[in-house]
């Protein structure tokens, strides 16, 4: 084993650091020095310097950190006074006040939005039908007149007969037109006399018809979709009128 012998100081009176000693260093083979091929004797091991130990325990002990005591922080834990949860209970009490008048709030203004939206539309059709009825209503007369042509004119020759097809086509033509607004015609013969449908004009006395039906449409009515847009006008049928002897002279036959 190789060992390097430690140099004396120069001043034989200082005293030696045993820090400042050079650290023997002694191979852990000394066969592999030597070039031997002996085995390590486990008996043979070196026995640790003490100086070595204490120069490596100095400084692990510069070399490591300062560890921090240990103190236990416990989360201090202020107890809330009674005047405190009174104050929260009143800011609780206030909001949930708050939000059901929120609440309420948004509830009426909902339902008048809902009043208002269904007045509209109503406001926005009975607009419309009006409109719609005022047009139509001008309309009419211009109907009665080619109805009337019709019933009235008998074509007598080819000329006549063209200008009857001629304005008979204008005629449907304009029909047609006043079906698609929702124009319908009213059908009463054969029917009892309705006073919210039919307007009376005159009284028949008849044997073929029951008393208060309606005879003859002497000018025609008709629906706008399910509202009347004009009134029929009506001759309506009447009991027959029975006249005695008694009645016509004034005088009693029958004694």
């Amino acid at each position: 084993m190789m060992s390097e012998t430690p140099q004396q100081p120069s001043n034989p009176g200082d005293e030696t650091n045993p820090s400042q000693l050079p650290l023997v260093i002694e191979s852990p083979h000394p066969a592999a020095e030597t070039g031997g091929s002996k085995p390590l004797d486990p008996t043979t091991v070196p026995t640790p310097d003490p100086v070595v130990e204490e120069v490596a325990t100095n400084v692990e002990a510069a070399t490591t950190p300062p560890q921090m005591p240990q103190v236990n922080v416990e989360p201090e834990t202020a107890p809330t006074s009674q005047s405190e949860l009174q104050v929260l209970t009143a800011k609780l009490t206030e909001i949930s006040n708050q939000r059901d008048a929120f609440q309420s709030q948004y509830l009426r203004i909902a339902a008048d939005f809902d009043n208002f939206r269904k007045r509209s539309s109503k406001e926005k059709e009975e607009t419309e039908f009006r409109t719609k009825r005022a047009t139509i209503m001008e309309l009419l007369s211009v109907v009665d007149n080619f109805e009337r042509a019709r019933t009235q004119i008998k074509p007598q020759n080819d000329g006549e007969l063209g200008i009857h097809k001629s304005y008979q086509g204008v005629y449907k033509q304009l029909v047609e037109s006043l079906k698609r607004l929702g124009v319908s015609p009213m059908r009463p013969e054969g029917q009892q006399f309705d006073p919210n449908l039919h307007e009376a004009v005159m009284r028949q006395p008849t044997e073929e018809h029951p008393e208060g039906t309606v005879m003859e449409e002497l000018q025609r009515g008709y629906y706008l979709g399910e509202q009347i847009l004009r009134h029929s006008l009506v001759k309506v049928a009447a009991p027959p009128e029975q006249l005695s002897t008694a009645d016509a002279t004034g005088f009693d036959t029958d004694n």
